[in-house]
C-alpha cells in the first residue's frame, strides 16, 4: 500500500493505483470528462489536472500514479486555474443550444461549466460543425457538434462490448466520432454509451423529446426479460415509463444495462395494450365489467372439473410472471384438483423432476472470477449479454473459455477451446470430456462409456477442467435439449470430477422463482400442451411463440372448451374465450429470483392502465370465488413472505441429482434443427418495443444452412427454400459457413416459423 496526501487528508491505496482513485476513496470530488471507473485511461479530456508537490506543471489525476508521500491538491489555485483553462478550450466549439439538448439537466459539461466555465468567451470564430450520423434505431447521433472527445463510447465497445463499432477519424478540431463507413451500431449493449456520454451527442432515438429530465419521476425496479435481474431506475411522466436507465448493483448489473432492458418500455406502451376483460359470445369479442368475468370463469371452471374430471384443467404460465403470481396460478389450478401446471414452456425433456431445481450453482461475482469456464448450448451474447460482458473481462484477465454448440457465433470474447456439433451429437462429446477427465484423474470410466476414445477438443476441455477453479454450465438451448437429463448427468459427472461449480444459465427473470413458487408438475410432468385439456389458464406466456412445440400448442388450444387469457396484451383472440387484462411488472409489485438465487422485490412504478389489474390480485379473486382455501392475501407480500418466509433460498436450490451418466444412441447424419429464440423475441413486451423491433437482432428468420447443404440442394443466399417439421413454411436461405453440414439454425420464438414443430430434431430444406 502506498500513503499519500490529498488536499491535507492522509489516504492509503494499493500501488500502481492513480491519484483519481485515491481521491475517489476519500471521497474527494476532482472534475472529469473522459475517465470512468470502468474504463481504460485515456487522459485526453485534462479536466482532472491538479498540483502535484515538485512537479513543474499541473498533472492529470486519472493517470498520474500514486507515489509514497506524494502531495496533491486538487483545488489550489494553480490546479483552479489549469481546470478553467480546460474548460474555457471545451467551450469553444460547443453549441449553445442547452435549452434544446436532451442531456439539458443532467449533463456534465453543464455542471462543471458552471463552476468552471467563463462568463463570456474570448473567442469570436465560428463554431465548428459535425454533421450527424445514422447508427440505428436505438442510439442518436444527430448533434455530434456537442461531442467533447472523451472516447468513452469508443473505450466502451472495444473493452465492455467487444465490439469496437465507434472510433475516432481526423485530428485536432477536425476530429469526430463516427461509425465504420455505412455500418450501425448492433451490439446488444449499445445503449450504455448514452449513460456514458458527458454531454448530449450520444442520446437516445426512441427518448428523444419526449420529456425534461427534471419532468420525470425516479423508481427502482427489477428487469423482467433475463435470468440476471438487472436492477433497474424507470423514470416516469404522467403516469407514463419514459426512459429506463440502470440502477448500479456491482454484485448483478454492475452500471451496465442490456438494450433489451433498457428500450423494452416501448412495448409497455403498445397499441395492443388490453385495457377492459373481454368475453367471447357467439364468435363475438365484448368488454365487460371484472366482476362478470371472474364469474364466467369461475362457472365455466367448475363446469369442466364437474363434467370431464379434475384433471382435465391445466395452467400455463411465462417464466417471466412473478412469484406471487405464479404461486397463485399453481394454487387455483392444483385447488381444482389439477396438477397441471407449468412455466418452463420451452422445456421437453423432465426427467429430472423433482431431484433439481436449478440455479446458477454460485454467485454472479464468483461466476466471474472462475479461471476455467465450460458453457454447453448457449447463445451466449443474446441470451445473457451481461454475464457475457463479465466473462469477457475474465478472459482479459486470464480466464479460459471452452464452449460446446451447434452454431459458432462470434461471441466476441478469444476462446480457448470450442466444438461445434450438431444437438444431437452432443452427448457424446461430452462422454469424451468425461473419458478425458477420468484418464487425466485417474478415476473410473462412468458405466457404458468404455469404448469413448477422446478427441483432442474434448482433452483440451477436460485439461482446463482439472486446472482448478473452473465451471460447467448449461445454457438455454441445453435447458430446451430433448435429451437435457443426459446431458445434466454427464455435466454434473464432469464438475463432480474436477471439483468445478456446476450450474445453468437461466432463461428467463423468474426461471429459479417458478420453482420456489412450486409452479410445476409434482409428478409425470410432460411438454404441456401434449395432452389437451379441456380448460386453460395462459398467464403472460403467448403460446405460439413460448413453447418447445407451438404446433402442437396451438392445436390443443384450439379444441379446449375455455381458455382464459391473462396478459398485458390483446392476443390469442382465435382461441381464447376470456381475456383478462392484467398488469405489466412495471404496474404491480412483486419479486423474481435471479439465476443465482437472489429474490429482488419491486413495486409497481405506475398506475395499471385502464382497467388492468395485478394478476396476482385476479387470481386472489378467482380463488375465492371458487370457494378454494388460503387466498385471503391483502398484499403481494403476504403472498411473498409465505413463500419465502425464512427459507434460504440457496439451500432449496439444486443442480445435483447423481443420476448415472449414459450415453444417447448413435446420432445419425439426417438434418436437424437447432432454434435460437432472438435477443428481441423472449417474451411478451419486448416483442412490441418498436425500436428493438427494427434493429439487425430482429431481422425476419431465415433458414441457416452450411456451405455443403448448399451446394448439395443447389441453392444461394437469399433463395428461397421450402422448410418442413411438422408443418412447412418458405423462408429466404442465408449460408453460414460456420455451421456442421445436417444442422439448419431457424430462429423460434417468431410468428413466422411458429408453424414448424419442435425446436431439435429432423428438419426438411428443399428448393422452393
Amino acid at each position: 500500500m502506498v500513503e499519500i496526501e490529498i488536499d491535507g487528508k492522509k489516504v492509503e491505496v494499493q500501488e500502481g493505483s492513480m491519484v483519481m482513485d485515491a481521491a475517489n476513496k476519500l471521497g474527494t470530488y476532482i472534475p472529469h470528462f473522459c475517465y470512468h471507473k470502468k474504463l481504460s485511461i485515456a487522459a485526453n479530456c485534462r479536466m482532472c489536472l491538479v498540483e502535484v508537490e515538485k512537479a513543474p506543471k499541473p498533472l492529470p489525476a486519472c493517470a498520474t500514479p500514486v507515489t509514497p508521500g506524494m502531495i496533491v491538491r486538487s483545488s489550489s489555485d494553480k490546479a483552479v486555474k489549469a481546470q478553467k483553462a480546460v474548460m474555457e478550450f471545451l467551450l469553444i466549439n460547443h453549441p449553445l443550444d442547452c435549452p434544446i439538448c436532451d442531456q439539458g439537466g443532467e449533463c456534465q459539461l453543464q455542471d462543471l461549466a458552471v463552476g468552471y466555465g467563463g462568463t463570456t468567451s474570448r473567442y469570436q470564430e465560428e463554431k465548428r460543425v459535425v454533421f450527424h450520423k445514422d447508427v440505428g434505431p436505438l442510439v442518436s447521433m444527430e448533434e455530434m457538434s456537442r461531442c467533447i472527445h472523451c472516447t468513452r463510447c469508443v473505450r466502451f465497445g472495444q473493452e465492455i462490448a467487444g465490439v469496437m463499432e465507434l472510433g475516432m477519424l481526423n485530428r485536432g478540431e477536425h476530429s469526430e466520432i463516427t461509425s465504420f463507413v455505412g455500418k450501425t451500431v448492433d451490439s446488444e449493449l449499445s445503449g450504455n454509451m448514452i449513460d456514458l456520454c458527458p454531454v448530449g451527442a450520444l442520446t437516445s432515438k426512441p427518448f428523444r423529446y419526449s420529456a425534461r429530465t427534471w419532468e420525470l419521476s425516479r423508481r427502482k425496479s427489477v428487469s423482467a426479460h433475463d435470468g440476471l435481474g438487472s436492477n433497474l431506475i424507470v423514470q416516469v411522466k404522467n403516469n407514463k415509463v419514459m426512459r429506463v436507465v440502470p440502477l448500479e448493483n456491482e454484485e448483478v448489473n454492475e452500471c451496465w444495462l442490456s438494450d433489451k432492458d433498457r428500450f423494452s418500455y416501448e412495448g409497455l406502451n403498445s397499441e395492443q395494450r388490453l385495457t377492459k376483460p373481454m368475453i367471447k359470445q357467439g364468435g363475438q369479442w365484448q368488454e365487460t365489467d371484472w366482476q362478470t368475468a371472474l364469474e364466467y370463469v369461475a362457472h365455466g371452471l367448475r363446469n369442466i372439473r364437474h363434467e370431464h374430471g379434475a384433471n382435465a384443467v391445466a395452467g400455463v404460465a411465462a417464466p417471466s410472471a412473478t412469484l406471487e403470481e405464479l404461486t397463485l396460478l399453481q394454487r387455483v389450478v392444483r385447488g381444482l384438483g389439477s396438477d397441471c401446471v407449468d412455466f418452463r414452456l420451452r422445456q421437453s425433456d423432465f426427467a429430472l423432476d423433482g431431484q433439481v431445481k436449478p440455479w446458477l450453482g454460485t454467485s454472479i461475482a464468483e461466476f466471474a472470477q472462475l479461471k476455467n469456464v465450460f458453457i454447453i448450448g448457449s447463445f451466449l451474447r443474446k441470451d445473457h449479454p451481461l454475464l457475457a460482458a463479465r466473462l469477457r473481462q475474465s478472459v482479459k484477465l486470464g480466464t479460459k473459455l471452452s464452449i460446446l454448440n451447434a452454431t459458432d457465433d462470434d461471441l466476441l470474447i478469444p476462446l480457448a477451446n470450442k466444438s461445434i456439433l450438431a444437438p444431437a451429437q452432443w452427448l457424446s462429446f461430452l462422454a469424451e470430456v468425461a473419458v478425458a477427465v477420468a484418464a487425466k484423474k485417474e478415476l473410473a470410466v462412468p458405466a457404458g462409456m468404455e469404448a469413448v476414445q477422446a478427441s483432442a477438443a474434448a482433452t483440451a476441455i477436460a485439461e482446463g477442467m482439472i486446472a482448478g477453479k473452473a465451471g460447467v454450465f448449461l445454457g438455454n438451448t441445453a435447458s430446451y435439449h430433448p435429451e437435457a437429463s443426459k446431458l445434466h448427468a454427464v455435466a454434473e459427472w464432469i464438475a463432480n470430477a474436477t471439483e468445478a461449480k456446476f450450474g445453468y444459465l437461466t432463461e428467463a427473470a423468474n426461471s429459479v422463482g417458478g420453482y420456489l413458487a412450486n409452479a410445476f408438475p409434482s409428478k409425470d410432468a410432460k411438454p404441456m400442451f401434449s395432452e389437451a385439456k379441456k380448460a386453460y389458464i395462459v398467464l403472460h406466456a403467448e403460446p405460439a411463440l413460448e413453447s418447445a412445440y407451438p404446433v402442437q400448442a396451438q392445436a390443443a388450444l384450439a379444441q379446449a372448451d375455455m381458455v382464459v387469457v391473462m396478459s398485458p396484451f390483446r392476443h390469442g383472440t382465435e382461441y381464447a374465450d376470456v381475456l383478462l387484462p392484467v398488469s405489466p411488472f412495471t404496474e404491480t409489485s412483486g419479486t423474481f429470483v435471479n439465476c443465482e438465487g437472489r429474490a429482488q422485490s419491486f413495486y409497481g412504478v405506475v398506475k395499471p392502465l385502464g382497467d388492468t389489474r395485478p394478476a396476482w390480485k385476479v387470481l386472489r379473486v378467482l380463488g375465492n370465488l371458487l370457494g378454494l382455501e388460503n387466498f385471503d392475501f391483502e398484499t403481494s407480500e403476504a403472498v411473498r413472505d409465505e413463500v419465502l418466509g425464512k427459507l434460504d433460498i440457496s439451500a432449496v436450490l439444486n443442480n445435483f441429482c447423481n443420476l448415472q451418466p449414459a450415453l444417447a444412441a448413435q446420432a445419425t447424419n439426417s438434418l436437424e434443427r437447432v432454434a435460437d429464440v432472438s435477443i428481441y423475441a423472449t417474451d411478451a413486451i419486448v416483442r412490441r418495443a418498436e425500436s428493438l423491433q427494427k434493429t439487425a437482432d430482429a431481422r425476419t428468420p431465415q433458414a441457416w444452412i452450411s456451405t455443403q447443404y448448399a451446394q448439395k440442394i443447389g441453392v444461394a443466399a437469399g433463395d428461397m427454400v421450402k422448410v418442413s417439421k411438422g408443418g412447412s413454411i418458405l423462408l429466404h436461405v442465408g449460408i453460414d459457413q460456420t455451421l456442421p453440414e445436417n444442422v439448419v439454425r431457424v430462429a423460434a420464438g417468431h410468428q413466422l416459423t411458429s408453424s414448424l414443430d419442435g425446436m431439435f430434431g429432423a428438419i426438411t430444406v428443399e428448393r422452393a
